[in-house]
């Protein structure tokens, strides 16, 4: 059964769809929305394997970055690396959203998909998705890099773990409410093999705006 949370902040929209792989009553792939004084860190923990292991492993990273939300996405996810040295690791893609200069800096470590779509739709590109780099976090982290990249009013964030189908994106009604987005990616998309989540948010920019 998927669980679905919602949050409403005055910059930014967000919905979340996540479901168990079946036979397992908890999931090890996790999500934190986490506002700070100038924007907002939002991330996609899937820690390795399922059941209870992988649960607590994203658990602990989760709390890593709630409690340092306003940090760099380099300098979160070398935390998260050194929380999680004695576990089975964990892989996950950050982005944090700064409203002052309405841009989002993202990171991705392992395989959790991130795509930013843009509302304008004259905008070229049209869609950016996250460079992702081999590696666990908690095992082994690659040289880390964020991308820094404008965002506009409207434009969709999604965060997919890989317990969702690659090509999610291909039937996005992006002008949806985020909440519909995520469960509509997972009704259709959920692969059924692994734990799943999917995170949608969408930026709202500011009241300056």
């Amino acid at each position: 059964m998927s669980t679905t949370l919602f949050y409403r902040r005055p910059f930014i929209d967000w919905g979340v769809a996540t479901q168990a792989i079946p036979g397992e009553a908890v999931s090890g792939d996790l999500h934190l929305v986490k506002p700070f004084a100038h924007g907002a860190l939002v991330a996609v923990v899937d820690g390795l394997g399922h059941g209870d292991e992988a649960t607590a492993v994203a658990k602990a990273a989760i709390a890593v970055l709630e409690e340092h939300a306003d940090q760099s996405v380099i300098l979160l996810v070398k935390r998260c690396h050194d929380a999680l040295r004695k576990t089975r690791g964990a892989v996950m893609t950050l982005a944090s959203f700064n409203v002052l200069d309405s841009t989002v800096s993202w990171l991705g470590v392992g395989n959790v998909e991130g795509l930013l779509v843009r509302a304008d739709m004259k905008a070229r590109p049209a869609s950016e998705s996250a460079f992702l780099r081999g590696g666990v976090v908690g095992y082994q982290l690659p040289p880390l890099r964020a991308s820094v990249i404008a965002v506009a009013p409207d434009d969709l964030l999604i965060l997919a773990s890989d317990g969702i189908s690659s090509g999610f994106y291909l039937d996005l009604i992006a002008s949806d409410p985020p909440q519909q987005i995520a469960d509509r990616i997972m009704s259709q998309h959920f692969k059924g093999n692994d734990d799943a989540l999917v995170l949608v948010a969408r930026f709202l920019g500011t009241r300056h705006e």
